[in-house]
C-alpha cells in the first residue's frame, strides 16, 4: 500500500522535552552504543529563566523587534554602499587584490549573517509585524544588491584587477572571475543600448514568468461528481469538498484533489474527466505568455552571445551546455525503456482485468500503479508509524553521521531560540574535538511558520580579514505534527526520509571549508547542492540503517522487522521507470523550447509525449505547458536538475558506500573531497576527484533493473 498522511492531530503549545537519554541512546543504535563510543553528548533541554547562552562566534541576531529589523537591514545597506564607493573609487592602474578583492569578500563575509538575521524572521516568528518587517527588510536589501551588481564603476575596477595578472591563488582566481561574470550577465560588458535592451527584456521576462505562475495559483475551476463517480475514494476525502446546490461533489484543479483522486478513484472515465481538466488549466492564457517568455528569453541570451536561451541558463552549471543536457536525458530515458515497457503491460493487463477492453490512457497510470502496489506489498505506512518516534529517529541520525563523517552532535542547554519548540546544536570534529559549526531544530509546525521542510544557511564558515574561519550555522525548519497528550512525535516514512535529506544539507553546510563566503555553505553549483542530500536518502532503505532509526514507541529496543526493510527499498524502485519517463518527458519539452526558435508548443508535446511515453498518447483537450511553473519560473531550462543530481548521488552511493554503510575512511574522504571545497572547485572536478574517474548514470539504472519487474 502507498503512503497515506494518516490523520492529523492538533498541535500542542510545546512539544515535550527530549529525554536526555532517550537522544543518547535509543533503539538499535543504543545496542550499538556500547560497544562503538556513540559520540552524542545531549544536555537537558529545559529551558530556565536564567540568562540565555550566546553561540560563541555566531554574529547571528534572534529575536529582533520589527523596528530592529528594518533599522539592520537600512545599516547593512549603508555600510555595503560605503565599501563599494571606495573599492569603485580606486584608480585603475592602482589596483590590487588588497584594495579590491579584500574588501568585498570582509563584507560579504561579515554581512551575510546579519542580512540572514533580518531575512530568517519571516519563517519562523510568530509575530505578523516581525514577519512583514522581515520580509520588507528582504526587499530592501534584495535591491540594493541588484542596483550594486549594475555598477558600472565597480565592475571596471574588479575587471582591471583580472585583468592585472597579479598572482592569486586559485581559489581567489575563481572568485574574481565569479565576480566578473556576475557583471557581465548583468550586461555591464554590453554597449549602453545592448544593456538597457537586456535590463527591458530582463524586466519583461521577470513580468510573463509571475503572470504565468499567478494564473495558476488564481484558477477556481472545479467538476462535479457524484458520490457514484467517485467510487474508491475515501471517506475522509469526499468530507473535504465542498458540495454543489445539486448535492454533487466539487473536485477543484489544485493538486492536492487531483492527485488522490487519480490514485484512488476506480472510476475511469472520472480519472481521464479529471486528468483532461487537470491537464488544460489556464489553456490558451499561459499558453500565449509562455510562447512569448521563451521569445524573449531567447533574444536576452543573444544578446550575451549565445545562441539559445538554454546554453545561457546551463553554461554557469556542472552540465555546461544544452547538448549536454540533452545527452544525459535520452541516454537515461533510452536505458529506463526495456523497465518501463514491462511495467507498462503489467499496468494495461491489470487495467484489462478490471475495466475490459478500455484503452489503457495516461490517466490510468496513479490509479494502477497504486493498485499493483496493494498487491506487491504489505506496507501499513500509518503502523509504520509507530517505528519512527522523532528523538529516536534523530538519535540514530546523529549516530550514522558521526560515525561517516567523523562529527559529535552536542545539544546545548538554555541557548537563545525564537519559539520553545527550537533546539540548538553544536557539531564537533570526533578526532581533534575542533567546534565546527552549530545548527538550529525547529521542527514543529506553528501558526506563522514557514510551510516547507528546509535548510537555511544563517552563517557562513568563510575566512574573515585575519585569517580565522567564521563559525557556520545553519538553520533546519521542518513541519513534524507534535505529539499530544504526552504522546512522541511519530514520522511518517516520508518525513524520515525528508529529515535524512535535510540532515545532508545541514552536514553540507558545516563541512564546507572554502575560505570565500561566495562559495561557502550551500553556495554551490545548483547541479550539484542536492547530490550529497540525495545520497543521504539511501541510508533510509537499507535494513542495518532503517534498524539504527526505528523502534516501537512503546518499546524502543524493538525495530523494525527484516521484511519491512526489504519492501521498502523494493517499493522504493518500484515502477520508478514509468514515473521517470514522464518526468523525462517534461525535461526535454523544457530543454527543447529553450534551445530551438518557433516551436509549436502544442505540437512538441503531441510528439514527444508518445515517444518518450511508450505509444501513450497525450490526453485530448490537453495542454501541459499551459500549467508546467518549473518551466515558467525558478527552472527554466533546467528542469532536468533533479534528475541530474539523482543519478549522480546514485553512482556515489552504489560505488562507495552501498557495501560499507558506515565505513569512516569513505566517508572522511566524501566530507574532505565534496563536502570541504564547496563552490571553491568545478562540480566535475569535485566528484571526479572522489569517485576516481567521472560520475556515470550506470548505477542509477541498475539500481532501477535490479529492484524492477
Amino acid at each position: 500500500m502507498a503512503e497515506s498522511q494518516g490523520s492529523s492531530e492538533k498541535m500542542t503549545a510545546k512539544h515535550k522535552k527530549r529525554d536526555p537519554n532517550l537522544l543518547a541512546f535509543t533503539g538499535a543504535a543504543a545496542l550499538l552504543a556500547l560497544t562503538a563510543g556513540f559520540a552524542i553528548s545531549a544536555f537537558n533541554s529545559h529551558r530556565k529563566k536564567s540568562k540565555k547562552k550566546d553561540l560563541p562566534g555566531s554574529t547571528v541576531r534572534l529575536n529582533l523587534l520589527a523596528s530592529e529589523i528594518l533599522k539592520l537591514a537600512d545599516r547593512i545597506i549603508a555600510k555595503s554602499k560605503k565599501v563599494y564607493d571606495t573599492v569603485a573609487s580606486i584608480p585603475l592602474d592602482k589596483v590590487t587584490y588588497a584594495n579590491v578583492i579584500a574588501p568585498l569578500t570582509d563584507l560579504e563575509a561579515q554581512q551575510f549573517p546579519l542580512i540572514q538575521s533580518c531575512v530568517f524572521p519571516k519563517l519562523v516568528s510568530t509575530l505578523e509585524d516581525v514577519r512583514k518587517a522581515s520580509a520588507e527588510a528582504e526587499r530592501r536589501i534584495d535591491a540594493h544588491i541588484s542596483t550594486c551588481s549594475k555598477r558600472e564603476d565597480l565592475y571596471r575596477v574588479v575587471k582591471a584587477l583580472s585583468v592585472k595578472g597579479e598572482w592569486m591563488n586559485p581559489e581567489a582566481k575563481h572568485y574574481v572571475k565569479c565576480l566578473v561574470t556576475d557583471f557581465e550577465r548583468n550586461g555591464l560588458n554590453l554597449t549602453v543600448t545592448k544593456r538597457e535592451e537586456a535590463q527591458r527584456l530582463r524586466a519583461q521576462i521577470d513580468e510573463l514568468s509571475l503572470r504565468y505562475v499567478r494564473n495558476l495559483n488564481d484558477d477556481s475551476s472545479y467538476l462535479l461528481f457524484s458520490e457514484a463517480e467517485l467510487v474508491g475514494l475515501p471517506p475522509e476525502y469526499l468530507k473535504s469538498l465542498d458540495k454543489a446546490e445539486n448535492g454533487k461533489y466539487k473536485v477543484t484543479m489544485k493538486s492536492h484533489h487531483v492527485v488522490v483522486l487519480l490514485e484512488l478513484c476506480k472510476i475511469g472515465m472520472t480519472r481521464r474527466i479529471v486528468a483532461t481538466a487537470y491537464g488544460k488549466r489556464c489553456g490558451e492564457v499561459n499558453l500565449s505568455v509562455l510562447e512569448h517568455l521563451v521569445e524573449l528569453r531567447h533574444k536576452y541570451a543573444r544578446l550575451f552571445g549565445y545562441s539559445n536561451y538554454a546554453d545561457y541558463a546551463v553554461d554557469l552549471r556542472m552540465a555546461k551546455t544544452s547538448s549536454k543536457v540533452f545527452e544525459f536525458l535520452e541516454d537515461i530515458s533510452a536505458n529506463l525503456t526495456d523497465l518501463a515497457t514491462r511495467e507498462l503491460i503489467v499496468l494495461k493487463d491489470l487495467k484489462k482485468k478490471e475495466e475490459g477492453e478500455l484503452p489503457f490512457g495516461i490517466e490510468d497510470l496513479l490509479y494502477y500503479v497504486k493498485r499493483v502496489e496493494e498487491k506487491q506489498f504489505d506496507l501499513d505506512f500509518v503502523a509504520l508509524r509507530q517505528f519512527f518516534p522523532v528523538d529516536l529517529v534523530l538519535s540514530g541520525i546523529f549516530k550514522i553521521l558521526q560515525d561517516l563523517f567523523g562529527l559529535r552532535f552536542q545539544e546545548i542547554a538554555d541557548a537563545e531560540v525564537w519559539h520553545g519548540d527550537v533546539s540548538v546544536f553544536s557539531v564537533f570534529d570526533l578526532s581533534s574535538n575542533e567546534l565546527l559549526g552549530f545548527f538550529y531544530l525547529d521542527l514543529y509546525k506553528r501558526d506563522g511558520k514557514y510551510g516547507h521542510t528546509c535548510v537555511v544557511a544563517l552563517q557562513n564558515g568563510a575566512l574573515s580579514c585575519n585569517g580565522a574561519r567564521q563559525i557556520p550555522v545553519a538553520l533546519l525548519i521542518s513541519q513534524l505534527q507534535n505529539g499530544v497528550g504526552g504522546h512522541p512525535c511519530l514520522l511518517r516514512f516520508s518525513e524520515v526520509v525528508s529529515l535524512f535529506h535535510e540532515f545532508g544539507h545541514v552536514v553540507q553546510h558545516i563541512c564546507n571549508r572554502a575560505s570565500f563566503a561566495r562559495f561557502s555553505g550551500l553556495r554551490v553549483d545548483p547541479d550539484l547542492v542536492e547530490i550529497p542530500s540525495l545520497m543521504l536518502e539511501n541510508w533510509c532503505y537499507e535494513s542495518f540503517s532503517l534498524k539504527l532509526i526505528s523502534g516501537f514507541h512503546q518499546d524502543i529496543t524493538k525495530p523494525i522487522k527484516d521484511e519491512i526493510c526489504r519492501s521498502l527499498k523494493r517499493w522504493k524502485y518500484f515502477f520508478s521507470a514509468l514515473k521517470l519517463k514522464q518526468e523525462i518527458l517534461y525535461c526535454l519539452f523544457d530543454q527543447i523550447i529553450h534551445s530551438a526558435d518557433n516551436v509549436d508548443i502544442v505540437e512538441l508535446f503531441k510528439h514527444l509525449h508518445p515517444k518518450v511515453m511508450l505509444g501513450l498518447p497525450m490526453l485530448d483537450g490537453a495542454n501541459p505547458a499551459s500549467c508546467f511553473p518549473r518551466s515558467a519560473i525558478g527552472y527554466e531550462a533546467a528542469c532536468y536538475s533533479r534528475i541530474w543530481s539523482e543519478v549522480f548521488a546514485a553512482d556515489i552511493f552504489t560505488s562507495k558506500f552501498r557495501d560499507d554503510l558506515l565505513n569512516h575512511n569513505v566517508g572522511m574522504q566524501f566530507r574532505d573531497k565534496v563536502l570541504a571545497p564547496g563552490g571553491a572547485k568545478e562540480p566535475i572536478e569535485i566528484l571526479s576527484d572522489f569517485l576516481g574517474r567521472e560520475p556515470t548514470i550506470q548505477a542509477f539504472v541498475d539500481s532501477r533493473a535490479e529492484y524492477g519487474l
